[in-house]
């Protein structure tokens, strides 16, 4: 299995680096993760429109054609692990790799929205940007374990 997340944003602080680094360790090598930061515009009187237009042509660039296309956004589908843990599994027997993006501070361009096969949130609170590294790290992590019947997942 492949999935690559794509994030708006670079300069991470340490913390940041250091929790997905400790999930990333954990997953076998089979589960191929690769993360991809993607410089957000720069934010000097533009309108929103534009700016989320700049981010989603950065971000369409690193899109590959035959990924599974999943963004992260407040106001989509609310899903829970073991759909995650699920999602995955169908994937891998397939193997179709996939694309998770997670936008900048505005969000995501509509045009980008549109082409997502999957809108995923991770809960309708609002998550800072670096925490949602975090946070899906050890989502995807925990998937994996439900998937192979590791013990990390009590659920």
């Amino acid at each position: 299995m492949r999935i690559r997340v794509l994030a708006v944003g670079t300069r991470m602080p340490a913390w940041v680096n250091e929790g997905v680094a400790e999930y990333e360790k954990r997953l076998p090598r089979e589960f191929q993760l690769e993360w991809v930061e993607v410089p957000p515009a720069k934010r000097q009187g533009e309108r929103t429109e534009l700016l989320l237009a700049k981010e989603a042509e950065s971000l369409q660039r690193h899109l590959k054609p035959a990924e599974h296309l999943v963004i992260l956004d407040v106001a989509g589908q609310v899903i829970s692990t073991e759909q995650m843990a699920a999602t995955f599994a169908e994937f891998q027997m397939t193997g179709t790799g996939i694309a998770i993006v997670i936008g900048g501070p505005d969000g995501v361009a509509p045009e980008l929205l549109a082409q997502a096969s999957q809108r995923w949130s991770l809960g309708r609170i609002t998550l800072p940007h670096p925490l949602v590294r975090v946070v899906l790290a050890e989502q995807l992590y925990r998937a994996w374990s439900i998937n192979a019947r590791h013990p990390y997942h009590r659920g």
